[in-house]
């Protein structure tokens, strides 16, 4: 894979500063509303900057594979975009597609391919619910077991199969990290009820973790729970999972399809609670990335 690298990481890089990916979906028109979509990216690149690390948003922009992006060219991933996945990227670039805004499995594909080792996201994608009819498993969890990189969420997206996506990690050799905290986070809610492996204090401690990793070409994943403040109420978020992918069973709304419409219904029934809630967890999950981001380069 043929990458361009936007001056500030390509200088990171080659001097062995911390660098932190990030993924384009959520900022695009995919992801958040205007304006809260400009509000992440500010956020995001502000937290990274401010610990010490370099932000590289990953894209495909006019047919090329970029980490990072020049401060001219932010604008231009706040709009209209096309998902591209890790298989899409070869699509992407052979198409020259005018933007293609990178999911997880992507952006970690990218990362690995520059030598980035810590990536920060809002929420892992996993194995879906129905898996034994449809076989919906997300390629997020495969590019973990694949690439060699640091991935840094608020759990998983709470409308999936989280028991068994977390089996599935363990199926594929993934670590699995709780930072400073017990249990697997759930997208909004800070627990979803099942307990972690493994639970971290510092990152210096996931440094180690992630230099001492058995397989060459594996990662890992580092969850952190929304601040407290900003958690939704899990009962009620409960009841609207439950409608929302209901009806998706009744429209015949499957795959990656499932997840803006689900978002969409929780805005709904939460009157727009659930926009500060991911703006918050995707700012902090980028504060946590960069300091591990920063340990690692120290060691």
């Amino acid at each position: 894979m043929q990458l361009k690298l936007s001056a500030p990481v390509a200088d990171a890089i080659a001097s062995g500063r911390a660098v932190v990916a990030l993924e384009s979906t959520i900022f695009s028109n995919l992801g958040l509303p205007s304006p809260a979509n400009a509000d992440a990216l500010e956020r995001c690149l502000e937290a990274i900057s401010s610990r010490g690390a370099v932000p590289a948003v990953t894209a495909v922009l006019d047919g090329v594979v970029r980490l990072g992006l020049e401060a001219d060219e932010q604008e231009r991933i706040l709009g209209i975009a096309r998902k591209a996945a890790e298989r899409d990227i070869p699509v992407a670039v052979g198409q020259r597609w005018e933007f293609g805004a990178t999911t997880v499995s992507a952006s970690v594909a990218i990362a690995a391919a520059a030598g980035v080792t810590v990536f920060a996201t809002g929420g892992l994608g996993g194995v879906h619910r129905g898996v034994e009819v449809t076989g919906d498993v997300s390629a997020d969890l495969d590019a973990l077991a694949r690439h060699r990189v640091v991935a840094v969420s608020a759990g998983a997206k709470a409308f999936l199969d989280l028991p068994r996506t977390l089996e599935y990690l363990e199926t594929r050799g993934v670590p699995v990290l709780g930072w400073r905290h017990d249990w697997f986070p759930a997208f909004y809610t800070r627990s979803s009820g099942l307990l972690i492996p493994h639970r971290v204090e510092s990152a210096d401690e996931v440094a180690r973790i992630a230099a001492s990793l058995t397989r060459p070409n594996s990662g890992m994943l580092l969850t952190v729970p929304i601040p407290e403040a900003d958690e939704l109420d899990g009962s009620h978020l409960d009841e609207v999972l439950a409608g929302a992918l209901a009806e998706c069973a009744a429209q015949g709304i499957t795959g990656a399809a499932i997840t803006p419409f689900v978002l969409g219904r929780i805005g709904e029934a939460t009157e727009g609670r659930s926009i500060p809630a991911n703006l918050s967890l995707a700012e902090n999950n980028a504060k946590v990335a960069a300091d591990v981001a920063v340990a690692i380069a120290a060691s």
